[in-house]
């Protein structure tokens, strides 16, 4: 199997539709790549990324980027344009009714993490990511 790209733009305003729109995205890029066992893994991190991003940053627009890097990995990323807002994965509590959104990444995921975007000190934005393994179908 080919490595593969599919990108897609949001543009806010950020309405609860945006992580329907990713999940689609991420769904028809797996079937494409005939990996439909990984789209609802896939679909439910990309809907924690999506939500954390609207949630957790001042950003207007989105950018959802899915990716096979090669024969083994899928990524799935979103890129904000708030650099110093890195995620942070802390506990939820019993009663807490959010906060678990990394707490599921790290789960479904084989790894995640984040890349600032931009060259020397004062990067422009950041991606949030997260991989999933595959079996290599060759």
């Amino acid at each position: 199997m080919l490595a593969g790209l599919a990108v897609l733009g949001f543009a806010g305003p950020f309405e609860p539709e945006t992580a329907a729109i990713g999940r689609r995205l991420v769904r028809d890029a797996l079937a494409v790549w005939h990996l439909n066992d990984f789209a609802d893994p896939a679909a439910l991190i990309v809907s924690e990324l999506v939500t954390n991003a609207v949630r957790h940053t001042p950003c207007r627009s989105i950018r959802l980027l899915v990716r096979r890097p090669g024969t083994t990995r899928v990524r799935v990323g979103v890129v904000d344009r708030a650099p110093s807002r890195l995620p942070v994965f802390s506990p939820a509590e019993v009663g807490d009714e959010s906060g678990r959104g990394l707490f599921l990444i790290d789960q479904l995921a084989d790894r995640w993490g984040y890349d600032l975007r931009g060259s020397g000190w004062r990067p422009w934005g950041k991606e949030v990511w997260a991989e999933l393994r595959i079996k290599d179908s060759a």
